[in-house]
This record gives structure tokens, C-alpha cells and sequence, in this order.
């Protein structure tokens, strides 16, 4: 036979289903009755032997079925015993018909794994089923038939049979001497059948055999059976009650014995149906205060159960105790929150309610029997509702207020500390000492409660309760939720200044600022020395461009002119020193300024002597973090931090240098006050606002969360539970937090215009970048499940792609034949641009790339000017791109980030897009802001297919979480998790 023969014939044998009977010996079912008998010594063992109708008669304790297997005879239909065996069947191999032996095998596991031992023997031929006790016996003989075999009497004469169904239950019928007579009653298939000549098989069945001459009938039926039963149907006759027991077995055993299994009663004879059972509650008073309840069930003629059954705990009435449960669970839900125990202890306020409301409302209930122990106290329910009121006195502490509540219910005040603990500890309700008590779920109660959860850690609750001045929006809460409101004098003055930003007072501006403060520029100022005067600290997050350092200079000359002696701090990024020094000169000469540029070892002042003799003391984030005690030891009017994104990390050295500052009040000064999370912001209010929001894990827990991770789904964009989070977050920060756009504020900025433009990479510059992205998604996914330890990593990867996004030779010199298609593109831009005498500002975060740039632009032919963290002489090319030296300036996005002006530069390209927005904008602001005359045009070269249209979709989502923190914008995203970097690598 050729292989593809042979392959067809193999599989049509697997598939083809059989349609001959089973192959080997056909098997049948022998059932016998039995009797056991010694042959001659009383000693000798017990052994099966064949009943016969004078042994059934004579020895009927000893009567059993037996089952064997049996194998055909010589005769036609004829069944014999053979040289077939249960150790046979059970190792069938090829010999006997598949399924036969299987059953076989299968009965034998039933009949003598599952059964009670027995001490006879010859067990090797016989199965005895009198001792089976398995549920599993009946439904198998079922399917005997099915499975090829056929239940037969194992000698000749005899017939079996398997019943429908059966029924056995125990008769009561009255005796000859006025007792009672208990009988079995079997009844098959409908028919009364002779019990004297019935026998159980466990507690599942029975067999009845009749003897007619020589022959033999046996029934199997499957029948539920109760311990009763079975002892009647072992029993050689009818078990008599006396006269004299009769009234005791009546009255309570014949109904404990009908709680337990099927009884039947004979004529004149009224078996009592059995009486449910009832509740007994044991109620004892040991305190005022402390209750003990204890419960259980009540039964005729058993007496007490535990109120829940144990396993196999016979004559329980289950059905009957769980609808009495049920009908009673209303009543006790506010006291077994998970249901009823067997005892439990109430104190104070649960046991007013219990004695007051539920004990009364049990007694009323049939088939419950309540006894109490003990006096019962004199409670008293106050039912009115909770008047609140709130006061806020001024403190020894300027920055606190000590915050009084008091509760008023039917006249009678409510100590605040016992509310306190009982609310927070989320009690249901509360009792005083002379026994009254209230309910704490009233809707007053339930607002006061969040209020306290929502204040936990900002409002020092004891000894008594204390609130801080930056706590505006907590004080607005309480004074929302009280009936009456008494804030302190100077509270009432800082509440309604700030309560409505638009209601600031104007304050004129001082005489010694030389400029024309713009509407929103002279409103911020407003804002600003407002704060100072209530000695409070905020963030003036205005757009770039839009001279926050005019208004901060505002504020300064107004401090001065109020009589303030003591300097203030301005703390900006090493870049713009110059230019606080140069704005001061242009728009408040009279402020004497000093630049600590140096560190304490190298100034040629000391800091101590430069402060007493300025106004202004300008120094870096760098320098401020190396002199951290020498700032620390002088006593500031105020501290300034310019692009205060520099601190927006607590962890660092230098934001705990600002935060050991001492000055009356910190202002930030940012464009950017959410960069990355709402981290970022929090890190900003720990700074200016210090008793906003104290705890950082409450922060994350209450802010942070629910706003920025949108998996869980209360907190999913547009859920209730994220926009209330949301919108009390805005509340609390609004007074402190201003921020302006120059969409909503400089209309007459010329219009700016974005762009994104895409690149498609060649063929060549495409097989190396794919062949390197499976390469890493390949090694970052596996470490995405502990980000945190592998971030490192996971960004190194991240940023190889992103490089091979701009130029494979970025990453691989040798690659440098490969063209960059966003190189050719951005060349044919620049050249267009500066025949038509445009300029242009050109980002970069990759200095290698902006080298690239460099060297081709030179080879083109178009002029340009470099400036990143190697540039030294900064102002100066700063200077020649202003005069006009180079149409291009090339700028690492890091190094002009901040502390540029550029306006005259009208197109921005950036060439690389990373998520956090924030650095982009300022790249753009670098040129579109007050000052600028011509429109504005911002390119974005993106390569397509790439991970940088990741990035940007990234980018986008991260946008709209500073416009909904602090632009009341609607939308929102998450900041960066493990799935946005599963993203970015996706194909």
C-alpha cells in the first residue's frame, strides 16, 4: 500500500464510528438472593450460599442480595457463571466487550469502594448491595441496558426486575392493648408489596423477594430511606408501643419521628403534625449601655438548638427557621449587619435602639418567646432635626483659626468630640450619657461627616478643631453646611476677598513703576499684593509672555512703598538672572537689586550684607540649593520663584531648600504649574500655600486618583465621582492659583498658526527602524509590570526609538548614508523660508541631531546661530540672532526653554514631539508673546509610522489635563502609566 494510502486509512479509522457491536464475550448482571450460613462448627466463617424459600423463612436476619458478572452458556440465552470473575471484568483487556466491562468495572468501584465493610467471604464472586449506602448505585443499574447488559437471575427460575419508583415509610397503627404498633410500608410502583420480605440496601433502596415453589421473583427499587425504616424493615416483626408509653409517644416522639422521615398513619390513629419551631431571645441588661441578646430554636419535645445547624444535625426544620429569619430580618438589620448570631453584645446607642425599637416589635411576633434579664435603663430617642452652627475665633497662631461646631438636636447640644469620634468612625448612631440617643444617617450629619473626612488632614481636630488660613474653600464647606456661620474679624476679610477672584480690591500702582500695566496685567497685580497683605502665598500661572515679571515687580515696589524694609528673594533658572536684572532697571529703577551668582565661598559679598543693603536679592535654583542654610538664615518679606516648574519635585534638594526659606508669604511664578500630574501642582502648593493640602498621600489618594486614572469606572472621564473630584479640586486652588491664557487675554497678539507635518521615512531608513523597534518592544514589555524599578530601561529604549525616528546614524554612525527624510524636509522649509526673508527658531531636544542639522545647513549655504548647554556666551547669541546675523536659530529645547524673547522669529519648527506639552509651549512662547507683530507659524515634523505619532497622541491626551485642572476645561487625561508606554510601542 503506497504512504498515501496508508494515511487515508488511518484517519478514516479514527473518524468512522463503529457500526458492529462491541467486540470479545458479552457480560450480564447475575442477582441472586443469598443467605449466610456455617457449615457445621459455630466457629467456622459465614459464607453466601443460594436462599431457599424454608432458609428465607428460617433465617431471615441473614438474608442479602448478591450481584455477579455472568457470561453466555452453552444454551441458547442462557447465562452461566463460567470462568468469568470481578477481577476479571475489571482487567478486561481484549477478552470481553468493551462497554460491558466497563459498567462492570465501574459497579464494582460503586459496590466496594463506597459500601460498609462486611467480615463473610467468597466476596471475590459475590457484590453484596444490602451494605451499599452511594446515590450512584441506582442511576448505574438505569443504564445497564444501554450499556450492553442484561440484569438476569443467576440460577434458573429466577426473575429480576428493576421498579419505577418506590416509597417506604413507617405505619402507626393502633395495638391490641390500646398502643401503638410501628410497621414498615412499602409500596412499588404504586402497589403495596409485602414488607416482611423487604430488605434495605443502605438508606438509598430496597429488594423484595418471593419464593413460588422453586421459583423466585426480585424487585429492586431506589427508595429513600430513614433509620426508622430500615430498623423496621431488619425487624422479624411488628415493634409494639404499650399502653402506658402511648401518651409520651404521641406527644412527641411520633412528631419528632415525622420531622425525620415519611410516616403513615393507620386507621383511628392522628399522628399531630410536628410544631415548628420557635425563636427563644434571652435579652439581659448587665449596664446601662450593655446588652447581651442571645438566640436560638425552640423544639417540642427536643429542646434547644443552636440557631445555626451543624452539618448532619438531624430534625432541624430548615425551611421553617429560615422564613421566621426572614420574616424578622427588617426589624434587627440595623443591629446584625450580616445577619443574626448566636449572642451579641450592644452598646450604648445600638442597645437604646434594640430596647426601644426592636425588643418591643419582637414581642409581637408568633413563634418568638423573649425573656430579659436584669433592669432595662430609661432610654429616649432625640428625633428633631440637627441644627449646626460654626465659628471661626482668631488663635495665638497667625496661620491657624481655631474652628468651634457645635450640634444642637430637640434643644439638647451634642459634645463635639464624641460626634467626632462617632462620625468618623462611621457609627450609625450615637447616645448620651443619661441614656437619650440619635440616629447619625440624617442628611446634616451625613455632609458634616464627608466635611471631616474631607478635612482630615487639614483641619487639627484636637484638642479642638483648628483650620488653616490657606483653607478658604474648607471654611466655605462648613460655613455651607452650618445653620449660622461666625467667621473671625480678619478670616471674614481674607474669606470674602478670595471668594471671588473678580472681587480682589485695586490697589494703585506705586509710583516707581515706570510702564502701563495691560487690564489683566494690573488685575494680577491686584491679586498679588492682595495676597501679600493677608500674608498668604499663591501661583501666578499666567501664559508665557504675558509679563508675569512686570507684575511681580509691581508687587515688590507696592511692598516698598507700603514701608516694608525687609528684601525679597526672586530664585530663577541661571538663564534669566540677567533679565530680572535688566526688567528691574526698565520698569522700577528705584528697586536696588543684587545678582547672587556665586556661592557663599565665592561671592564677594555675603549674602547677609547683600540682603540688608537691597531690595532685591536675585539668585538660581543651583545656587540656592549649594547655600541652602544662608538663604535659610535670613529673614525675607517675601520669596519669588520664577519658572517655578524648577521645584516641582519635592524630593529634590532644591524644593527643600525653598520650603526652609523664611519669608511671609512664597509666590511661583509659571507657565507650566502641571507639567507631567497633578504631582506637579501639589509640589507648587506645598511651597506657597503650605496648609492647602499638607498630606501628599491624602492629595494622592483624593486628587490624584480618581482624576487621573480612568480605568477604575467612577472615575472614568466624564463619571460623576472624577468631576466631583474634580471640581473640588478647582474650588480649593482658585483662590490661590491664578492663570490667564493668551487666548482669553492678548486678542491683539497677532494669530498663531500649528501644523503637523509628516514624514514618511525611506525604504532603507524603514528597515532599519522597524527591525530595531521589535527588538525593543520585545525587551520593554516583559518589564512594564514593575515600571517603577525599570523606568531606567524603559525609557533608554524609548528614547532610541526616538532617535532613530529623526536619523539612524543617531544611533548608529554607520548608518550615516541613510538620508534623513525630516531633514530633507525641514532644509527645503528653511531655504524657501529665508530667500523670503522669514526667521525661524528651530527645536531640538537631541544636541546630536541639532550637530546634523548644523553641518547640512552649512553645506546649503543658510546661516545660523546655536544655542544649547554648552553655549557659553549666551547673551551674545542671543543678540546676533535679534540683529539679524542668521535667519536660523537652532535651539535645544532644554537650554531655551526659558528666559528667551524672540520675537523676532515668526515659524517654529520642532523636530522631535515628546508628551509633556508643557515643553513644547514654551518653545513656542519663545517667540508668540507680547511684543510679536507678525503672524505666527509652528510646524511639528512628525515621521509617520513611527513611535513619535505615539508620542504626539500622548502628548495630546496630557494637554487636556492642564486645561481641566486649570483651564475649566472639561476634558482629561492620565499622566504616563504602564499602558501609555504599552502604546507608544504598539505596532
Amino acid at each position: 500500500m503506497r504512504s498515501d494510502d496508508s494515511a487515508t486509512a488511518a484517519w478514516r479509522s479514527v473518524v468512522t464510528p463503529r457500526d458492529v457491536p462491541d467486540e470479545g464475550t458479552p457480560l450480564a448482571l447475575g442477582v441472586d438472593l443469598l443467605v449466610r450460613s456455617r457449615d457445621g462448627s459455630p466457629w467456622a466463617p459465614k459464607r453466601l450460599t443460594p436462599a431457599t424459600a424454608r432458609t428465607a423463612r428460617t433465617l431471615p436476619d441473614d438474608i442479602v442480595l448478591g450481584v455477579r458478572p455472568l457470561m453466555p452458556g452453552s444454551a441458547a440465552g442462557s447465562w452461566v457463571k463460567g470462568d468469568v470473575s470481578w477481577d476479571a471484568v475489571r482487567r478486561p483487556g481484549d477478552r470481553f466487550a468493551e462497554r460491558p466491562a466497563r459498567w462492570f468495572a465501574q459497579l464494582h468501584s460503586i459496590a466496594r469502594e463506597l459500601r460498609t465493610l462486611s467480615t463473610y467471604s467468597d466476596l471475590a464472586d459475590w457484590l453484596v448491595l444490602d451494605t451499599v449506602d452511594s446515590d450512584l448505585l441506582w442511576p448505574h443499574l438505569a443504564r445497564a441496558r444501554e450499556n450492553g447488559v442484561a440484569i438476569v437471575g443467576a440460577r434458573p427460575r429466577t426473575r429480576v426486575r428493576l421498579a419505577r419508583d418506590a416509597d417506604v415509610s413507617v405505619l402507626i397503627d393502633r395495638g391490641a392493648d390500646g398502643g401503638y404498633t410501628l410497621t414498615p410500608r412499602v409500596r412499588i410502583d404504586g402497589d403495596d408489596a409485602d414488607a416482611a420480605r423487604a430488605r434495605a440496601i443502605g438508606a438509598t433502596g430496597i429488594h423484595v423477594h418471593r419464593f413460588s415453589g422453586a421459583e423466585l421473583d426480585l424487585v429492586l427499587a431506589h427508595a429513600e430511606l430513614g433509620q426508622t425504616a430500615r430498623r423496621l424493615l431488619a425487624s422479624p416483626g411488628p415493634v409494639a408501643v404499650p399502653r402506658a408509653d402511648a401518651a409520651e409517644f404521641l406527644a412527641g416522639h411520633a412528631a419528632r419521628l415525622a420531622r425525620r422521615e415519611r410516616v403513615a398513619a393507620g386507621d383511628g390513629v392522628t399522628v399531630p403534625d410536628p410544631a415548628p419551631p420557635a425563636l427563644a431571645i434571652s435579652v439581659t441588661h448587665r449596664a446601662p449601655g450593655d446588652v447581651l441578646v442571645e438566640l436560638s430554636w425552640e423544639y417540642a419535645g427536643l429542646g434547644r438548638r443552636g440557631l445555626r445547624a451543624e452539618p448532619g444535625e438531624p430534625d432541624r426544620e430548615h425551611a421553617a427557621e429560615r422564613a421566621l429569619l426572614d420574616e424578622l430580618a427588617p426589624l434587627w438589620q440595623h443591629v446584625w449587619d450580616d445577619g443574626p448570631t448566636d449572642a451579641l453584645t450592644l452598646r450604648d446607642a445600638d442597645a437604646a435602639e434594640f430596647c426601644e425599637r426592636v425588643l418591643p416589635a419582637l414581642r409581637g411576633v408568633d413563634r418568638v418567646d423573649v425573656v430579659t434579664r436584669g433592669t432595662a435603663p430609661r432610654y429616649h430617642e432625640l428625633d428633631g432635626v440637627p441644627e449646626i452652627s460654626v465659628t471661626a475665633v482668631e488663635s495665638s497662631d497667625p496661620d491657624w483659626f481655631d474652628l468651634g461646631i457645635v450640634v444642637t438636636i430637640d434643644g439638647r447640644r451634642i459634645p463635639f468630640g464624641d460626634l467626632f469620634t462617632a462620625l468618623a468612625m462611621r457609627r450609625k448612631r450615637m447616645m448620651l450619657s443619661d441614656g437619650a440617643h440619635f440616629s447619625l444617617a440624617h442628611p446634616a450629619l451625613d455632609r458634616l461627616r464627608d466635611l471631616i473626612d474631607d478635612a482630615a488632614d487639614v483641619v487639627e481636630w484636637e484638642p479642638g478643631a483648628r483650620v488653616s488660613r490657606y483653607q478658604l474653600a474648607v471654611w466655605a464647606d462648613f460655613e455651607d453646611l452650618a445653620d449660622q456661620a461666625q467667621p473671625a474679624v480678619s478670616w471674614r476679610r481674607t474669606v470674602e476677598g478670595l471668594r471671588d477672584l473678580e472681587a480682589v480690591p485695586a490697589t494703585p500702582v506705586p509710583a516707581g513703576v515706570r510702564a502701563e500695566l495691560r487690564p489683566y496685567q494690573k488685575h494680577g497685580y491686584d491679586w498679588l499684593t492682595f495676597l501679600w497683605r493677608s500674608r498668604l502665598g499663591g501661583i501666578l500661572a499666567d501664559d508665557m509672555g504675558l509679563g508675569k515679571t512686570l507684575q511681580a515687580l509691581g508687587l515688590i515696589a507696592h511692598m516698598r512703598e507700603s514701608g516694608e524694609e525687609r528684601p525679597v528673594l526672586v530664585v530663577a533658572p541661571t538663564s534669566v538672572l540677567g533679565t530680572w536684572r535688566d526688567e528691574a532697571a526698565r520698569f522700577a529703577p528705584g528697586l536696588r537689586v543684587h545678582v547672587a551668582d556665586a556661592t557663599r565661598a565665592r561671592a564677594d559679598v555675603a549674602l547677609a550684607d547683600a540682603a540688608r543693603a537691597s531690595d532685591i536679592v536675585v539668585t538660581s535654583y543651583a545656587i540656592l540649593r549649594l547655600d541652602e542654610s544662608a538663604f535659610a538664615d535670613v529673614d525675607w518679606a517675601a520669596a519669588i520663584l520664577d519658572e517655578a516648574q524648577a521645584v516641582k519635585n519635592p524630593a529634590t534638594r532644591v524644593h527643600r531648600a525653598a520650603l526652609a526659606l523664611r519669608a511671609d508669604a512664597i509666590f511661583a511664578l509659571t507657565g507650566t504649574p502641571v507639567e507631567n500630574g497633578l504631582a506637579d501642582l501639589w509640589a507648587l502648593l506645598a511651597l506657597t500655600s503650605p496648609g492647602l493640602f499638607p498630606s501628599a498621600p491624602r492629595f494622592r489618594r483624593d486628587y490624584i486618583g480618581p482624576i487621573e486614572d480612568g480605568k477604575v469606572p467612577e472615575n472614568a472621564e466624564g463619571g460623576p465621582y472624577r468631576a466631583a473630584r474634580l471640581d473640588r479640586l478647582r474650588r480649593r486652588i482658585r483662590p490661590f492659583v491664578l492663570r490667564r491664557t493668551k487666548e482669553r487675554v492678548a486678542a491683539e497678539l497677532p494669530p498663531k498658526q500649528e501644523q503637523v507635518l509628516h514624514v514618511e521615512l525611506s525604504a532603507a531608513h524603514r528597515a532599519v527602524y522597524d527591525t530595531i523597534l521589535q527588538r525593543e518592544r520585545q525587551k520593554v514589555l516583559g518589564l512594564l509590570p514593575d515600571l517603577d524599578r525599570n523606568r531606567f530601561i524603559v525609557f533608554r529604549s524609548i528614547t532610541l526609538l526616538r532617535m532613530l525616528s529623526l536619523a539612524p546614524e543617531l544611533v548608529d554612525a554607520g548608518d550615516g548614508r541613510i538620508r534623513s527624510a525630516k531633514l530633507d524636509a525641514l532644509v527645503a522649509q528653511l531655504d524657501e523660508l529665508a530667500a523670503e526673508g522669514h526667521r525661524a527658531l528651530v527645536f531640538s531636544q537631541f544636541t546630536s541631531f541639532l550637530d546634523i542639522v548644523q553641518r547640512r545647513l552649512d553645506a546649503d549655504g543658510i546661516a545660523s546661530a546655536r544655542l544649547d548647554g554648552s553655549t557659553r556666551r549666551r547673551d551674545d547669541v542671543v543678540d546676533g540672532f535679534r540683529r539679524g546675523d542668521a535667519p536660523v536659530f537652532l535651539v535645544s529645547l532644554k537650554a531655551g526653554g526659558v528666559g528667551l524673547t524672540l520675537t523676532e522669529a515668526d515659524y517654529v519648527f520642532l523636530l522631535d514631539p515628546w508628551w509633556n506639552p508643557a515643553a513644547e509651549a514654551q518653545a513656542i512662547d519663545r517667540t508668540h508673546r507680547i511684543g510679536q507683530d507678525a503672524p505666527v507659524m509652528v510646524y511639528r515634523l512628525v515621521a509617520a509610522g513611527t513611535i513619535e505619532e505615539k508620542v504626539l497622541a500622548l502628548q495630546q491626551r496630557k494637554a487636556r489635563l492642564i486645561h481641566a485642572v486649570m483651564d475649566d476645561d472639561d476634558l482629561f487625561a492620565r499622566s504616563l502609566t504602564a499602558d501609555d508606554v504599552r502604546d507608544l510601542l504598539s505596532p
